[in-house]
């Protein structure tokens, strides 16, 4: 189970975040964060299993479904080398990058979250889910009924999409993706797999929708 001590470890990073502190305390990273997100994720492959199996959960500590706490910080102003939080994906296995439609689980400190959608998706894949809600308006509102859609929108009307549409708010998203917000006593409690699951379940219909737009199995 995940406990306080993966909080209070990222924590104490957001104030120490340099190689050498990191470096002195990477046996305490990997008890209290490495090791039990592991368990959390190998708990988490048969209840998405019986969602979808064409989901991919991958309890590996390297290489599997809890990304790298390592930055990108070629592109950034901010050079600081590690992530001060935690998270999980599981995507689908058609998907070769973040992009893919998949489910999230994010662990930081005052921030916890989890849901599923696809986040930020580019091009042929971005219209091709918007041509979908123009084509299955009925079936695009059973498939977000109950859910709270996030992130960016554009100012106006995608290019080849009518302005007046009636689900125009939808097709000005740049992602499609809905999560809950929770908090460290549900992410360290023995409810917290339960939370998860539920909320996967619950936004599985716009995970099919989706999967459908970008013609693959869900």
């Amino acid at each position: 189970m995940i406990g306080h001590e993966l909080f209070d470890f990222l924590r104490e990073l957001e104030q120490n975040n340099d190689r050498d502190w990191f470096k002195a305390q990477k046996k305490r990273y990997e008890a209290e964060v490495v090791d039990p997100v592991t368990d959390f994720i190998a708990n988490m492959v048969p209840r998405v299993a019986a969602i979808s199996p064409h989901i991919t959960v991958d309890p590996r500590p390297n290489g599997g479904s809890r990304f790298r706490i390592y930055r990108d910080t070629r592109f950034s102003k901010d050079k600081s080398p590690y992530k001060t939080h935690v998270g999980c994906q599981f995507r689908h296995a058609a998907g070769k990058d973040a992009h893919a439609p998949g489910f999230y689980v994010h662990l930081g400190p005052g921030e916890v979250f989890f849901g599923g959608g696809v986040w930020g998706p580019k091009g042929e894949a971005l219209r091709n889910i918007r041509q979908r809600i123009v084509d299955k308006p009925a079936r695009w509102q059973e498939a977000v009924d109950g859910i709270d859609l996030r992130g960016d929108q554009l100012v106006r009307a995608p290019k080849g999409f009518d302005a007046d549409h009636p689900l125009i708010d939808d097709l000005r998203r740049k992602s499609f993706f809905s999560f809950r917000d929770a908090d460290e006593k549900l992410a360290t409690s023995a409810k917290f797999e339960d939370a998860v699951e539920t909320q996967f379940e619950k936004v599985a219909p716009l995970m099919g929708f989706i999967a459908d737009a970008l013609g693959v199995e869900f």
